[in-house]
């Protein structure tokens, strides 16, 4: 077992395991620790507590100190250069007439470097930019593309839910979303409704997919045969939630049925469901 504590770089994002040495850290609590990128100063999001070793990657970086009043100070002046610094770049992309968005500025814990963080719809050459902004601010300039997703979690805001935009609040990775996931989950595939602020499709749509992935294999589809007490038929509307279904009876005469899954056995399933390059298709055309 190795102590560790729990840290993040920002609000967002993974967080990383450090060595805190002899020194007891809370939850709150600022950090200053070494990276490959020099000093930065983090926050610390789990207290001294051990993990098994295979967690750790080697070799694990010690905790150089606790901020102290002087520390938070340098992170709050770097802030304010922060924003000075974004503004100058923007002023040099547009004198450079290059075609990216500027999403964010950051220095380094040292202000031995500035990180401007942009987006762009393909290459960009800022080769040019890269030369004008050091000559300018007189330290190691980086310029890092980023995408839509990313720019959404460092920007932040409020979802159609409401609530804080979980790639800013808790999500620690991107997971893959497909459409096919909204199609399961008997979502409307209007654009509007199943894409988040970043334009693409919403990180909650994974959420309750692991729920809908088992519903699906015990619940027969729209076009599947079954047979109920009440005679066999075939499915015609499914609810996958409640289980429930309708069922429109073989002979000419029959009326449609309401039944449970439970109380059906299936006879051959229904329809296959559509790809994720047909979904994508008719997604297109509701654009």
């Amino acid at each position: 077992m190795t102590q560790v504590i729990s840290v993040k770089f920002n609000n967002a994002g993974r967080s990383y395991y450090f060595d805190p040495g002899d020194i007891d850290f809370k939850v709150g609590d600022m950090a200053v620790v070494e990276t490959a990128n020099g000093m930065a100063c983090v926050n610390v999001t789990k207290e001294n507590h051990t993990v098994q070793d295979e967690e750790v990657v080697s070799p694990l970086k010690k905790v150089i100190r606790k901020a102290d009043e002087n520390d938070l100070k340098t992170v709050s002046q770097n802030k304010e250069k922060e924003l000075s610094a974004a503004a100058v770049c923007e002023e040099k992309i547009l004198a450079h007439d290059l075609k990216m968005k500027l999403v964010r500025a950051e220095y380094s814990f040292d202000r031995s470097k500035i990180t401007f963080f942009f987006t762009a719809d393909g290459r960009v050459d800022f080769r040019e930019l890269v030369k004008d902004l050091a000559s300018y601010f007189h330290t190691r300039i980086e310029l890092r593309q980023i995408g839509v997703r990313d720019e959404a979690r460092m920007l932040g805001g409020i979802g159609i839910c409401g609530r804080e935009y979980c790639c800013k609040g808790f999500l620690n990775d991107f997971e893959p979303v497909s459409i096919k996931m909204a199609k399961e989950q008997n979502l409307s595939l209007n654009p509007t409704k199943i894409s988040g602020s970043c334009g693409r499709l919403m990180c909650c749509l994974k959420y309750e997919q692991n729920a809908y992935d088992y519903l699906i294999k015990v619940t027969p589809g729209v076009g599947a045969k079954v047979k109920a007490p009440e005679g066999i038929g075939t499915v015609t509307d499914v609810n996958f939630i409640t289980g429930n279904l309708t069922v429109k009876p073989d002979t000419d005469e029959g009326i449609p049925f309401k039944t449970h899954r439970d109380r059906v056995k299936i006879l051959s399933r229904g329809k296959r469901s559509k790809s994720d390059d047909e979904l994508a298709a008719e997604l297109k055309n509701l654009e």
